[in-house]
């Protein structure tokens, strides 16, 4: 079987060959239905949701339910250093430490920069932590069956690093922005009073850099690991955030009659 020279041959893996589709099929066909206006139970769609009949169900405060869908990934990825099998070698070390940095700064955005008003689902903050926590694991996994395959051709370690800590900076950089829009002790019901229209850093141009960042930092995860795993992991990743930022321009345009066209959702002066 052809690879790519940027990759490792897919290990011999049942499991991660269909890992590898589920997690692209179900991440593009989740950003196909953020598109349809399907959207997944948090942020500002948590309202729209709730008022459409979706918000049933046991629920948590916002603030415990990101936690509660950061901290497993979190958790799992620190707790790979205590298998030393299973970090063997600086790429893994480096992948396993940069999952780590990833969910460890979700963690403390969740309890020191976002501002949360009102209710999760807790099958939302659920349904997010399974995923995250199965694509850590598998991420790490991948890896581990792949070092005794023959190394890709193109070394792209350290230039995702570097990728991984540009995605990772610009992400941290505009929740940060976000943060400062929130009207305190407001919600981001049917009308515009708890949300602004963002501005500063890439917000002059997109609506969702943040999520720009968070691709950027998801193929640095690629970069760095090399596997097809990783790949299909970060493009279905890519393709869910990029239905979310559409339908986040249109909440945007829905609720400002302002709202500058030239803004895009996601890619400056593109997408």
């Amino acid at each position: 079987m052809w690879t790519p020279p940027f990759l490792y041959p897919p290990p011999a893996s049942v499991y991660l060959t269909a890992m590898s589709a589920v997690s692209l099929v179900s991440m593009a066909n989740a950003g196909l239905a953020e598109l349809r206006g399907q959207h997944m139970a948090y942020s500002k769609f948590w309202h729209v949701m709730a008022g459409g009949g979706g918000g049933g169900g046991a629920l948590l405060p916002s603030r415990v339910g990101m936690l509660v869908a950061y901290a497993p990934a979190l958790v799992a990825a620190a707790a790979s250093f205590a298998m030393p099998d299973v970090v063997d070698g600086a790429r893994a070390q480096i992948l396993s430490a940069a999952l780590a940095v990833h969910f460890l700064k979700r963690v403390l955005e969740v309890l020191f920069v976002h501002r949360y008003s009102g209710n999760m689902p807790l099958a939302t903050a659920a349904t997010i932590s399974i995923s995250y926590l199965l694509g850590t694991v598998n991420l790490i996994y991948a890896l581990h069956l792949s070092r005794d395959l023959p190394a890709p051709a193109i070394d792209l370690l350290y230039p995702g690093v570097i990728v991984f800590t540009i995605g990772v900076a610009g992400n941290l950089y505009h929740h940060y922005l976000l943060s400062r829009l929130r009207a305190s002790g407001t919600g981001g019901g049917s009308d515009n009073k708890g949300y602004k229209i963002p501005t500063g850093g890439l917000f002059e141009l997109v609506t969702c850099p943040h999520y720009l960042f968070e691709i950027i930092g998801f193929f640095g995860f690629t970069m760095i690991s090399q596997t097809v795993y990783a790949l299909a992991y970060a493009s279905g990743t890519a393709m869910y955030l990029a239905g979310r930022s559409c339908a986040t321009r249109r909440w945007y345009e829905s609720k400002f009659e302002d709202f500058p066209a030239k803004i895009k959702a996601l890619v400056p002066f593109i997408l």
